[in-house]
């Protein structure tokens, strides 16, 4: 058996990930050389984009051009601090919001250089909030127009706004 034809499986941090660019690298807990994780990879897995500092389980493969993910068992959103992460959710229990049902949605558009975009919910011509920080908080990094997505919802200070969204393959496992 030949080098490509082992998997090792990894726990490690991503160290940054470029939906544009279609790629990425995971820095492992063990040390070693970065790996590589490919955008196939990542949609595999029900996701487009990955936050910069998730925890992964990945599978890898020593390839001729080095190690390579080649499935993603799990994604874990970047370790945050206690505080609120907007105004808008500091009168919220963190025990509360995750309560909130998750409700389908689409993106309607996203500019991760603005900091947000908007979502509507199946069923609602309403506009979501989304910010960037609660997608951080929630392991994403960009959305794509017409991405399906599971979305916790409040009617904010603002109007109706995202408290964690997820991959819509993601939020079905």
């Amino acid at each position: 058996m030949n080098d490509e034809e082992t998997t090792t499986a990894l726990s490690g941090v991503v160290k940054w990930f470029d939906p544009a660019k279609g790629f990425g690298f995971v820095v492992a807990q063990d040390g070693g050389a970065d790996v590589l994780l490919h955008a196939n990879v990542l949609r595999n897995f029900g996701q487009n984009s990955v936050a910069d500092g998730a925890a992964v389980e990945i599978l890898t493969q020593k390839t001729d051009r080095g190690v390579q993910a080649i499935e993603v068992l799990s994604i874990e959103p970047p370790i945050s601090d206690d505080r609120p992460l907007l105004p808008d959710l500091e009168d919220f229990d963190p025990e509360q919001l995750s309560s909130i049902e998750l409700q389908a949605a689409r993106v309607k558009w996203f500019d991760k250089g603005k900091g947000f975009g908007f979502a509507n919910v199946f069923g609602s011509d309403a506009d979501v909030f989304i910010h960037v920080e609660v997608l951080r908080r929630s392991g994403l990094a960009d959305l794509a127009p017409g991405e399906a997505l599971a979305i916790r919802v409040i009617d904010g200070k603002r109007g109706l706004m995202a408290v964690e969204v997820n991959a819509w393959e993601a939020a079905l496992n």
